[in-house]
């Protein structure tokens, strides 16, 4: 049986977040592009590349909670240019800690950790999620998004024919280049 073509299976995928909308939770679907073009602009979802980017998107993601959080405690202590001081110091201490997660085995890819840290923002300061403007489920609900994206970018690959070989659309990429 031949597979449909890449654009139908995609816009199918999609067509699903117009139903997650509907529900109550005021869900952030578009966490799920992200993540999805994420996946497919590293190279496609390769199990090399999921095994990449599913453990980077909730660092992001928790790193931003810690900002916000970071940035609320600072706002009960501080004012003007102290705070101003507080907060970059923040964002510099808890950015450089996220980059530095990837050192360690596992969490490579520093890419991932933006989508995830941008989605946090994102669903935080949209209004998104079971509890809108709370940090804590903005925060639960983005990486439970941010995770269905490769699942898409799977399906995608999978269960759809290309019109070109995979290689040609997203070429390998050179050895140590991320």
């Amino acid at each position: 049986m031949k597979k449909p073509p890449h654009e139908v299976v995609a816009s199918l995928l999609a067509v699903t977040t117009v139903l997650m909308v509907q529900l109550p939770w005021h869900l952030p679907v578009w966490a799920i592009f992200i993540s999805w073009a994420g996946t497919f602009a590293m190279g496609g979802p390769t199990p090399e590349n999921l095994k990449r980017i599913w453990p980077t998107l909730p660092v992001g993601s928790i790193a931003g909670f810690l900002v916000v959080t970071g940035f609320g405690m600072a706002g009960q202590n501080f004012s003007g240019s102290s705070l101003v001081i507080a907060e970059m110091v923040i964002l510099f201490c808890l950015n450089a800690g996220m980059m530095l997660v990837a050192r360690l085995p596992g969490f490579n890819f520093i890419p991932g950790m933006f989508f995830g840290f941008a989605s946090f923002f994102a669903t935080l300061f949209g209004g998104f999620g079971p509890t809108p403007k709370d940090p804590l489920a903005a925060l639960g609900i983005v990486i439970i998004m941010n995770a269905i994206g490769p699942v898409y970018a799977w399906i995608t690959a999978n269960f759809s024919h290309r019109h070109m070989p995979l290689e040609k659309t997203f070429p390998k990429r050179v050895h140590g280049e991320s």
